[in-house]
């Protein structure tokens, strides 16, 4: 089911509305979830040591923007979910950008790479071209596109949240229709046969030639 653009605003009310109502249990029961395989493969394709500029598209409670910022990174975090922008910035301190992701105000070529982890498939599939091009826009030249998310064939309601959900070849040709090139991607958790791996990771660099300056 592809949404059509009168329901976008009910999908994005709907499915904010939900993280707003379960904030702090949404807290309580992933600020512990290891992620540094995630972590890892993000970072694995900048140089060592190399300070960067990180958004954190669909930062939640701050998670993520803490782990970064400990590394000395620079990171933002952008969330759609008035709560979760309060929580991350008093837990972290760092900017925290309210924009949901339907209407993302974003400086161009501000960061090294964006990390969205269990972000992207809230965004229906009309949408994700559009998205992605931001996206796109806002990473500097060879920047870095790090997505996670539940995989599938199918769009749509699972409670009060709104899904988008891909497998692997899907899912690349989305992101190589905006210009970014698949570098790695893996399924989780990590070690399980496939049938229990639920969620694909991506890797991609942009190689959009209009980033360069001039």
């Amino acid at each position: 089911m592809k949404a059509m653009p009168e329901h976008l605003e009910e999908i994005e009310t709907l499915t904010l509305g939900h993280y707003n109502q379960h904030a702090a249990a949404f807290w309580q029961g992933t600020k512990d979830h290891d992620v540094a395989q995630n972590y890892e493969a993000f970072l694995a394709p900048f140089p060592a040591g190399k300070k960067l500029d990180i958004l954190d598209f669909g930062c939640g409670p701050g998670r993520d923007i803490s782990y970064f910022q400990s590394l000395g990174h620079r990171p933002t975090g952008l969330d759609g979910s008035e709560m979760f922008c309060r929580m991350a910035s008093r837990y972290t301190g760092c900017t925290v950008l309210h924009q949901t992701f339907l209407n993302l105000a974003l400086p161009r070529q501000a960061f090294d790479g964006i990390f969205a982890n269990a972000s992207l498939f809230h965004v229906p599939s009309g949408e994700l071209p559009r998205v992605l091009d931001e996206l796109q826009d806002a990473l500097r030249p060879g920047g870095i596109l790090f997505s996670s998310n539940p995989r599938g064939n199918n769009e749509g309601w699972s409670g009060q949240r709104y899904g988008h959900y891909m497998e692997l070849e899907a899912s690349k040709a989305y992101l190589e229709q905006a210009d970014f090139e698949v570098l790695h991607h893996y399924y989780r958790p990590f070690g399980k046969p496939i049938h229990e791996q639920p969620w694909l990771a991506i890797v991609c660099r942009s190689v959009r030639t209009s980033n360069a300056e001039g």
